[in-house]
């Protein structure tokens, strides 16, 4: 493997995040910073608590999964979308430089820059809620496995993409949507029975379902299936990725 590859291609991304610091870390901050103040104080005084945790306790890990997943798909969409406007794409296509070693450099990346976001949010909720996490380690795999899964996903939607309005429209219109409607602020227990069922089609329910368990031992699914509906679309991603290279689908485009 090219190492000094993965590497100029890893920090060059990673340079990227530092020098648009506002957009990349303080600008989620400050939203997710805004969801405590607003459904804490709206709702929090009217569901005093969900299955045991109180409720401004109890939506950490959805804010965190809503961050982590919007932002990975955005730093690898982008991380990928930008060498082919520019037309840079070209040079790292022709470098003795593998698909496993570019996936691995601009992914990487992404899925660092969205860890560390998680993390400075959990830092962040500590301030406005008391925070308990029961599973560290499985709090820290399904934060990792949820950042690499999905910055593969941006890192497909920014090769499929043809314009900035493509490299929104999935994160905006469908990830976004399912991320509020999988859990995030509520049990799906709390649905009825009718809802439930059409709520446990989302495959974001699994991913906050599991990384809620981590932190309080409740979750809406078994943890076993969480994990499981993880890897699977992970793997799905990685499918998608190497047809990518073998066909050289919209590479050049």
């Amino acid at each position: 493997m090219n190492f000094r590859a993965v590497r100029a291609i890893y920090l060059f991304e990673m340079a990227r995040t530092w020098r648009t610091l506002l957009q990349s870390i303080v600008s989620p901050v400050v939203s997710t910073s805004l969801y405590f103040v607003v459904f804490g104080a709206a709702i929090g005084s009217r569901i005093t608590s969900v299955e045991g945790v109180s409720y401004g306790t109890f939506i950490v890990p959805g804010l965190v999964m809503l961050s982590v997943l919007t932002q990975s798909i955005a730093n690898a969409s982008f991380g990928i979308y930008f060498p082919k406007f520019v037309g840079t794409i070209y040079e790292i296509l022709s470098a003795p430089v593998s698909s496993f070693e570019i996936v691995l450099g601009y992914v990487g990346a992404a899925a660092t820059k969205s860890i560390i976001l998680g993390l400075i949010i959990l830092a962040t909720a500590a301030l406005f809620v008391p925070l308990h996490i029961l599973h560290p380690w499985w709090m820290l795999t399904f934060l990792v496995l949820t950042a690499v899964t999905f910055s593969l996903f941006g890192f497909i939607i920014g090769i499929w993409a043809d314009g900035f309005e493509k490299l929104q429209m999935i994160p905006m219109l469908v990830v976004t949507p399912l991320t509020f409607l999988g859990g995030s602020f509520y049990s799906v227990n709390m649905l009825p029975s009718g809802w439930r069922t059409i709520t446990l089609l989302n495959p974001v329910v699994y991913l906050i379902s599991g990384f809620r368990w981590s932190f309080y031992e409740i979750s809406d699914v078994s943890v076993g299936l969480s994990v499981g509906i993880t890897l699977v679309f992970l793997g799905l991603c990685m499918v998608a990725v190497w047809w990518i290279f073998r066909t050289g689908y919209r590479l050049k485009n």
